[in-house]
């Protein structure tokens, strides 16, 4: 369904028109002026302006020129009467994309209106390819049988079922399905499970996956002075590049899904801008006065704890708040247990198909050496290793040296753990009673200390090892001044 604008001054004409386009189902509006048609550009978005060369309070042709440069970036058709065909020319060359002549056909109309929408959908498409270089998931991606994975994958598809915002409510409807933010350490598989609700929210529309738009924004790659550009686009003249109107990527992203990836990275001034986003569900173009509506399902990622950014001033609170509807926490894949087996032996098929190698197998070293290595770089690094380990093995079995865990293979704790510069050990817990009285917090003290050190800092994951929530694990990391040990660890 497109949103389309009629300018026409002849009633029945116009009448029938919307009759048409309306059976097409198409969301249209009417207007008999140019004064009429200019307020209505002003006050909605419009997909498709369709408009005649004169009209009763001016010039068609001039029209079209001052809305493509106020930024108007929908396609535009003209209806001029016969004899009449240099005046479709001249709108041409102001920004018009075609033209029909009069006494008009409506069937020639309808299939006019669908292929220039179409041919714009592309455009769109091309220039978001050209744009972005778009994460493309693994097909091993979304394999894993641990309760862990399971657990995050499910909550993941039962989201992806709700509706996506259709962005045109009266004033304060809701403006569709919350913000998902998925949390956890680099290579854990957050833009995989992104691609998946995106992939299953268009098969829940019974829609064909590549129609719907998926765009994946690395907020950390994009330089500070370009991301509020390339995130909600910009009008002409809106800095000093800035040759004509371009739409931003929550545009290009309509129907689909825009995936925030590394959201921590973002400055608080573009910030703000995205909390008016997440509670209004609106945005301007830089340079624009016009709010625009998002109709695009938003996924958000971080590897950071963003509770420790707000605490640090780096992250603001309310976004958060608005960031924390619906949190999806995805394990370390050390915590996953069998899943490092089956996704090396997915990763093992995909990668011997690729490089065309003959038959392969790990050997029981190999996969001892996987099951017992820390895999500080998760999923990725799994992927890197098999990968690496495919192209460079001589003979068809893959040995704990091909796979470069053979000095890495060490244990995932250690014993010790430095603070404020004195060695305290965390395995052995050995009080001597002769030495004094001992009590119960030196027991929590050092089984927080431990508990840390095996997440490599990250609180959540270490409130659910001592079977604590997080705000009562922060507390205590308060109560026990280990706030800055536990900055110091994640650090590491």
């Amino acid at each position: 369904m497109a949103r389309i604008l009629i300018v026409e001054d002849e009633d029945n004409l116009r009448f029938s028109i919307a009759q048409k386009l309306k059976g097409d189902g198409h969301d249209v509006a009417e207007s008999e002026s140019v004064r009429g048609a200019e307020a209505l550009l002003d006050e909605r978005e419009f997909d498709l302006l369709l408009t005649d060369v004169n009209l009763v309070d001016g010039d068609g042709v001039q029209m079209i020129e001052r809305v493509r440069e106020g930024g108007f970036d929908g396609v535009v058709l003209v209806m001029t009467a016969y004899g009449t065909v240099q005046s479709a020319v001249e709108a041409m060359k102001q920004g018009a994309d075609d033209y029909l002549q009069k006494p008009l056909s409506l069937e020639e109309l309808s299939l006019l209106v669908e292929r220039s929408l179409e041919n714009r959908a592309l455009r769109r498409k091309v220039d978001l390819y050209e744009r972005l270089e778009n994460a493309q998931a693994a097909p091993c991606g979304m394999i894993g049988e641990s309760e862990a994975w399971r657990e995050a994958v499910s909550v993941a598809e039962r989201l992806a079922t709700l509706p996506l915002p259709n962005g045109g409510g009266p004033e304060g409807e809701t403006h569709g399905v919350p913000t998902i933010l998925l949390t956890g350490e680099t290579g854990v598989g957050k833009g995989v499970l992104a691609r998946r609700i995106h992939d299953l929210q268009a098969e829940h529309r019974d829609e064909v996956t590549g129609d719907a738009p998926y765009v994946h924004v690395n907020c950390s790659a994009l330089p500070g002075s370009l991301i509020e550009s390339e995130l909600f686009g910009h009008e002409k003249g809106a800095f000093t590049d800035a040759r004509e109107a371009r739409p931003g990527l929550f545009e290009m992203a309509e129907g689909g899904t825009i995936f925030l990836d590394e959201i921590g990275e973002m400055s608080m001034d573009l910030q703000a801008k995205m909390l008016l986003v997440l509670e209004e569900g609106v945005y301007r173009r830089v340079g624009g006065s016009r709010e625009r509506r998002v109709r695009a399902r938003i996924i958000a990622a971080t590897n950071q704890d963003l509770d420790v950014c707000v605490q640090q001033g780096s992250f603001r609170r309310d976004l958060l708040y608005r960031l924390n509807a619906f949190t999806i926490e995805l394990p370390r894949l050390a915590d996953r247990g069998e899943d490092v087996q089956l996704l090396a032996d997915a990763l093992l098929t995909r990668f011997t198909r690729e490089y065309r190698r003959g038959p392969l197998r790990f050997s029981r070293p190999a996969r001892l050496a996987m099951a017992r290595h820390d895999w500080p770089g998760n999923v990725r690094e799994l992927l890197n290793v098999v990968q690496r380990a495919v192209m460079l093995v001589d003979g068809d079995e893959i040995t704990p040296s091909d796979l470069g865990l053979s000095a890495m293979a060490t244990p995932i704790l250690s014993n010790r753990v430095q603070e404020n510069g004195v060695a305290h050990d965390t395995r052995d817990l050995i009080f001597d009673f002769e030495d004094g009285v001992h009590t119960a917090d030196e027991v929590e003290r050092t089984l927080i200390i431990q508990a840390l050190e095996h997440t490599r800092g990250n609180v959540s994951r270490a409130a659910k090892l001592i079977g604590m929530n997080r705000s009562s694990f922060r507390y205590r990391l308060q109560r026990s001044g280990l706030e800055d040990l536990a900055q110091e660890i994640a650090r590491r």
